[in-house]
């Protein structure tokens, strides 16, 4: 049923409106550049909805965010990763028997081709482990060649679960190798999150023991990263999908588009601040005025979101886990104290309250890992390991969709007009 008209001088152009099971209905616009020759103009794609996705639901002015109509404060307090790594593959909740059936596939497949050592260390010590991750990851393709068809099923089903499975391997092994330690291999008789830690931690002449506080924390971090719609990294990987590029090479670009600051990087980039307010010696007062200040090119980072209107739900749920870990772990750290001061005052200040700028979920983040032990470099790979089943869910929701077409924006010219070309001894 046609429920809008776009009237354009003396024509007129119907527009089909498109329900939706929550939130903002959508205009289909597709036939206006044939019918009108016009395009819309959409700066940061901030009103463009691509496709339909089942994947995830974001309401910024509510505060929701659900994952297959899942609340996520549900799958924070209840689930396993992995569990919800499988929702976002297949669309339901696993069974018991499913869940371990998917685990011991994800477990068995955790080992790196050991020939993948002379890749990491042909970086320097000193790469950022972002740069690192999106290398071996579009490397993967190299070693897996029989699994990269996007339109076969199983060799989606085959690449997804080996992307899951080894890539917090690609990460502790970057780590490892920029800290000069030995590389530690995967332990089959932890789960997901726990032989993740081993691996960054343990070193061959002590034995290893993940704290069961940290693990905990870690596996609701990684799941409260999981997925949340069209943003900057997961349209990247659509992008690049609609290509039909192999899913390795599509979940590269999209590491490459979560390593900006003004993205993934930004837990990274709220430490790098609190480090450079404690050298500075600057009282708490004085910083909350420079952010005020719209002279002052200092910026509060972590506060404020995109999407979100409204109090960040995972930021919610990290604050809490962040001050039992903190209590658990006995951590005294200046800046962890900066910043639960910095919460403080931003929560209950009228200038913060009226605009909205609640803490986000990569303030309360990078204050786990730091206390964790996670250098501030690796917080953004941290990001992308719980972004990973996303991502994937993503790529394979275009991959099956019959309607996908590849992506090509429209750009308006606004250039030189047309002009010829003088000979270049007449420049």
């Amino acid at each position: 049923m046609t429920d809008a008209v776009l009237k354009y001088g003396d024509q007129e152009l119907p527009l089909e409106v498109l329900d939706v099971t929550d939130g903002d209905r959508g205009l289909d616009i597709s036939p206006l550049r044939s019918s009108l020759g016009l395009v819309t103009m959409d700066r940061g794609f901030g009103n463009t909805a691509e496709s339909r996705s089942d994947v995830s639901y974001i309401d910024g002015e509510q505060g929701i965010l659900r994952y297959r109509g899942y609340p996520i404060e549900q799958l924070a307090e209840q689930a396993s990763f992995l569990e919800v790594a499988y929702l976002l593959q297949y669309g339901e909740l696993p069974t018991a028997s499913e869940l371990d059936a998917y685990a011991q596939r994800i477990t068995y497949h955790t080992m790196l081709r050991e020939d993948m050592k002379n890749m990491f260390e042909a970086f320097p010590h000193r790469a950022h482990p972002m740069s690192i991750l999106a290398s071996a990851t579009s490397a993967l393709a190299t070693y897996y060649p029989d699994a990269l068809d996007p339109l076969d099923p199983e060799s989606v089903d085959i690449s997804a679960r080996r992307l899951i499975a080894k890539t917090p391997t690609m990460i502790a092994w970057s780590y490892k190798y920029a800290v000069h330690q030995p590389y530690v291999y995967p332990d089959n008789d932890l789960d997901y999150s726990a032989n993740f830690l081993k691996m960054m931690f343990s070193v061959p002449a002590e034995v290893y023991e993940p704290d069961p506080v940290v693990v905990k924390a870690l596996n609701m971090l990684l799941i409260l990263h999981a997925d949340h719609g069209q943003n900057c990294s997961a349209s990247a990987v659509r992008l690049v999908g609609s290509g039909h590029a192999n899913i390795f090479s599509s979940i590269a670009a999209g590491i490459a588009a979560l390593s900006g600051p003004l993205h993934g990087g930004a837990n990274q980039a709220v430490l790098e601040m609190l480090s450079a307010i404690y050298e500075s010696g600057d009282d708490i007062d004085t910083v909350i005025k420079r952010a005020k200040d719209k002279e002052d090119p200092f910026r509060l980072m972590g506060f404020g979101h995109r999407v979100y209107k409204n109090f960040d739900p995972r930021a919610r749920i990290i604050k809490t886990a962040a001050e039992e870990v903190l209590e658990a772990l006995g951590v005294d750290d200046p800046l962890l104290d900066l910043a639960m001061q910095l919460e403080e005052i931003a929560l209950e200040d009228e200038y913060f309250v009226d605009r909205k700028l609640y803490p986000n979920v990569d303030f309360y983040s990078g204050i786990i890992y730091r206390a964790m032990g996670f250098p501030t470099d690796m917080f953004t790979v941290l990001f992308a390991l719980g972004r990973l089943p996303g991502w994937i869910a993503q790529w394979r929701e275009l991959a099956a969709d019959p309607g996908a077409r590849i992506f090509r924006p429209r750009q308006l010219y606004t250039g030189p007009a047309v002009r010829d070309m003088t000979p270049i001894d007449n420049r």
